[in-house]
């Protein structure tokens, strides 16, 4: 077994652990990008000093395995929901995640190693090669572009360069600034901060998103905070339905008109609303003559639907929206059926039988005047580009509804934010996002957060709807940019690599 001879030891293997957790500190919630850099920097001259391919392949997972377990150190969170049920999966959640995304970062590591030659190219070799497992975790097994390395850019200017290249984009410049610095020395450490300077100064020269318009429709995002643990116990459930029903009925404030819609959290309502008249018209009368956008649970015969529902002032559903991009494990079971039934595993989010079913795909729906065409995102569907890009038609703005209770109070829910923010910057659309416990938020067009409304807390924000901007690059192009340059890259490594001496 060569690869477990080529075992770097454990001091290595903690170095590059310890570079990676190191690394995790640009992502939200602190987004210290500076010091991501450098840990990145010092993985890649670990990664190309290695003595041979496998052993760099043994420190690019390590170095994942320490990113991505604070990164995504709120996933144990679901199983806190219940600890009497799922407490004994977290030792196996905390390294199988971690570890299982850092064999992207391993098989990066390994490649760059063995194609780049002499440390200098290995080291620039990791850096292309980094980028484009970034790449390719975004859509390999539906994808999870969770955390991804150009992530850390979020609350900077530099973020402005998504409306162009993307996410991936902005992890292919977080890992090029990393690498000059040690493959050139101090004329790359200069490089490098050329191309910050650069970045910021492309993002600063942008102009603000547009305000509203006087007599833009105004939008009114309920945030019940119901406690994910108690939040289906009968008398709870009770509880949180009628608070949703007030703030909805509220009056605004003494200078704000009626909302036109009011957006109700992912699956808010803890009732099936299928043939129950009087509960569909107690939520449309909250609405005091406005549309409703609630988060429901809706069953077709056997099959059950994470869903948003359009509730007009009339007391009907007009529309409804069914999750399409569906979280494995959390709202179904891969071999589902056959897991419930013979051990008895269900998803986490699901209330019936073994999880959800996913629905046809993207849409727009029309709200009608003044409201628009929107497009509708459940919870995780935010976090894929790719997703909002499948939409049938531009909409003028994007609306999630979404439980970041699963994800606890420390980093998950910021980091949900922060993915929001750039989906708004890449599509140059107004992204409004109404969150169970927080974080409810206005996005502008920019991705600057107009108001929000902070975790823990009940109530609701109105605003007026912000404006959009002409399409972007990235929203005519998406990935196809970058992929293409990963893949020229790859190809000149290669290349290079086979080229014989003279």
């Amino acid at each position: 077994m060569k690869l477990f001879r080529a075992w770097p030891g454990w001091r290595l293997a903690a170095a590059a652990f310890g570079l990676g957790a190191v690394m995790a500190l640009g992502q939200a919630p602190l987004g210290f990008w500076w010091l991501t850099l450098p840990a990145l920097s010092v993985g890649f001259l670990l990664i190309a000093r290695a003595a041979s391919a496998g052993q760099a392949a043994w420190l690019g997972l390590f170095l994942g395995g320490g990113y991505f377990m604070l990164a995504l150190s709120w996933i144990v969170e679901p199983f806190l929901v219940e600890p009497e049920t799922y407490g004994w999966m977290i030792p196996f959640v905390l390294l199988l995640l971690p570890f299982g995304l850092g064999l992207f970062w391993a098989a990066a590591a390994g490649s760059a190693h063995r194609v780049g030659g002499n440390p200098a190219r290995r080291v620039l070799a990791a850096a292309v090669l980094f980028c484009g497992v970034e790449l390719a975790r975004s859509y390999v097994l539906t994808g999870f572009p969770w955390a991804l390395i150009g992530h850390v850019w979020v609350d900077t200017p530099v973020a402005q360069l998504a409306a162009v290249a993307g996410p991936i984009g902005l992890t292919f410049l977080t890992t090029v600034v990393a690498a000059l610095p040690v493959t050139f020395r101090w004329p790359g450490l200069a490089g490098s901060a050329v191309l910050i300077a650069l970045a910021f100064g492309y993002g600063a020269m942008q102009p603000a998103a547009p305000s509203p318009a006087p007599d833009a429709p105004v939008i009114r995002l309920v945030q019940p905070n119901a406690e994910q643990h108690l939040k289906w116990q009968p008398d709870r459930a009770k509880l949180y339905f009628s608070r949703l029903l007030e703030l909805s009925a509220a009056a605004p404030a003494a200078d704000q008109p009626r909302p036109d819609l009011v957006v109700w959290p992912e699956t808010s309502v803890p009732y099936l609303l299928r043939g129950d008249d009087r509960l569909v018209a107690a939520i449309a009368a909250s609405g005091q003559g406005a549309q409703l956008a609630i988060g429901i649970q809706r069953v077709d015969g056997n099959r059950g639907y994470n869903t948003m529902a359009i509730v007009s002032p009339d007391g009907r559903i007009s529309q409804s929206y069914d999750k399409h991009h569906l979280v494995p494990f959390g709202e179904y079971i891969p071999f589902g059926n056959l897991a419930y039934n013979l051990f008895g595993i269900s998803a986490f989010a699901s209330q019936q039988g073994a999880g959800y079913s996913a629905g046809a795909g993207a849409a727009v729906l029309d709200l009608g005047a003044p409201l628009g065409h929107v497009l509708p995102l459940i919870c995780y569907e935010a976090v894929f580009p790719q997703d909002l890009r499948a939409a049938p038609t531009r909409a003028t703005w994007i609306l999630q509804i979404t439980n970041d209770a699963w994800f606890g109070n420390l980093t998950g829910p910021w980091q949900h934010l922060a993915q929001a923010r750039l989906r708004a910057i890449e599509q140059g659309l107004p992204f409004l996002r109404a969150a169970n416990t927080g974080v409810s938020a206005v996005i502008d067009a920019r991705g600057k957060i107009v108001t929000q409304l902070g975790l823990g807390v009940s109530g609701f924000l109105d605003a007026r709807l912000p404006p959009s901007l002409p399409p972007t690059i990235y929203a005519r192009t998406g990935d196809w940019s970058m992929f293409l340059l990963l893949l020229g890259l790859c190809a000149a490594l290669v290349l290079r690599r086979k080229r014989p001496k003279a």
